[in-house]
This record gives structure tokens, C-alpha cells and sequence, in this order.
């Protein structure tokens, strides 16, 4: 079963709430999940940011990352931003 880190669209219509899922690759885009570890608001909920809110579970983010689970374009960026991709590449490194 190939496994993937990507969005969730929720939220009304013109006003888009993303949740960051691992979820099997076959499986629709808004359909079955097995994990839900982030929130991505695009439009902000954050007055430090207010042009766009990401709030990410670091620890699980990682240990999917370790299993193999792939991040979409759009993922990998996030955790990019976030800091959480550079976690994980510590950790890859560190188990070599």
C-alpha cells in the first residue's frame, strides 16, 4: 500500500481550510484517511502570519516520513516552510 502526506480540502465554499492527512494513494482526495496530523488555512488564522496559518504535528509528520509515506509538491513545501523537513532530514541522516 503506497501511503501519501497530502490535503484535505474542508471549509466553505471560497473560504479553503486544508488538514494535512496520511492517507492511502488510492483512496479520493477528500475521502478515507488513516491520519490526520496538521491544519493548513491559506487565507490565516494566525495574527503573527496573518496571510496564512500551518499548524503540523512534527513528531508524527517525521515518523511517517521515516515509513515512507511520500508528501505531495504542495506537502513537502509546507514542512518546508514549517521546519518539519528538516527534522526529518536530521533524523534520515543520523540513521545512516
Amino acid at each position: 500500500m503506497a501511503v501519501k502526506l497530502r490535503l484535505k480540502r474542508m471549509g466553505k465554499k471560497k473560504q479553503p481550510t486544508y488538514r494535512l492527512v496520511v492517507a492511502d494513494s488510492r483512496s479520493p482526495r477528500d475521502g478515507r484517511f488513516i491520519e490526520e496530523i496538521g491544519v493548513y488555512a491559506p487565507r490565516g488564522r494566525s495574527k503573527e502570519d496573518p496571510a496564512r496559518f500551518v499548524r503540523v504535528d512534527r513528531e508524527r509528520a517525521v515518523n511517517w516520513l521515516s515509513k515512507g509515506a511520500q508528501p505531495t509538491e504542495r506537502v513537502e513545501r509546507l514542512l518546508r516552510d514549517e521546519g518539519t523537513w528538516d527534522t526529518f532530514m536530521e533524523t534520515k541522516g543520523a540513521a545512516k
